[in-house]
């Protein structure tokens, strides 16, 4: 993974181009973050990463383990953590632990950047919900209790089981997402905040990273 930040999901608006054109967007609120740690690839990790802390936590919640991780860095205690692998590619060997990023640092507009949240959670659902089915016969009538079934799963006495994989109902949503090339269409330093161009992964007050990738050209 390349450099980035951590961010929270706040919601979603539409802004207008040069050109007049609505655009909608997701607003994330990605920043400050502080640096908690810098690893480095000839030390005792045997990688090159940087660790960023997004999010304020109560110290009373934190563990005493990563109470002394966030002291060494001069950070108060984090809710959220991650890696950020070639962080140094961006900023030449200049981040520093206890570093506090904006958002105005990391990313520029027009860029093309990846987004991972975890999607919303469904719950239990069906074969249609989960899947796509269209039903029997892709029928709209006639049908009483067989509409939203799955139908058979294809097993008897040969082979006497169930494939792996056979696609059934089941807990739906609430997974790790990415969505690729995505445009930063605006930053707003005051708010740190970032416009980006689209939907991305998860609910409201959800944690995001967001991964650079390259400049639109």
């Amino acid at each position: 993974m390349s450099s980035g930040l951590i961010g929270k999901k706040v919601g979603m608006t539409s802004v207008f181009d040069d050109e007049g054109n609505n655009i909608a967007c997701t607003v994330i609120e990605a920043g400050p973050n502080v640096v908690t740690q810098v690893k480095e690839e000839d030390g005792a990790d045997g990688y090159a990463a940087v660790q960023l802390g997004f999010d304020t936590k109560k110290e009373k919640n934190t563990t005493k383990a990563m109470q002394g991780h966030f002291t060494h860095a001069g950070a108060d205690p984090k809710r959220v953590v991650k890696e950020f692998r070639d962080f140094h590619e961006t900023f030449d060997d200049e981040v520093r632990l206890g570093d506090v990023l904006h958002v105005e640092d990391v990313f520029v507009e027009g860029e093309i950047v990846d987004v991972v949240g975890v999607s919303k959670g469904k719950g239990f659902q069906g074969v249609m919900k989960r899947h796509g089915f269209g039903g029997v016969g892709m029928a709209t009538h006639g049908q009483s209790d067989r509409q939203r079934a799955p139908g058979s799963v294809g097993a008897s006495a040969d082979p006497s089981r169930v494939f792996k994989g056979t696609r059934m109902g089941g807990r739906t949503g609430g997974e790790r997402t990415k969505i690729q090339n995505l445009e930063v269409v605006r930053i707003l330093p005051d708010q740190n905040a970032i416009l980006i161009k689209g939907s991305v992964p998860g609910p409201k007050s959800g944690y995001v990273e967001i991964y650079r990738k390259k400049a639109l050209e």
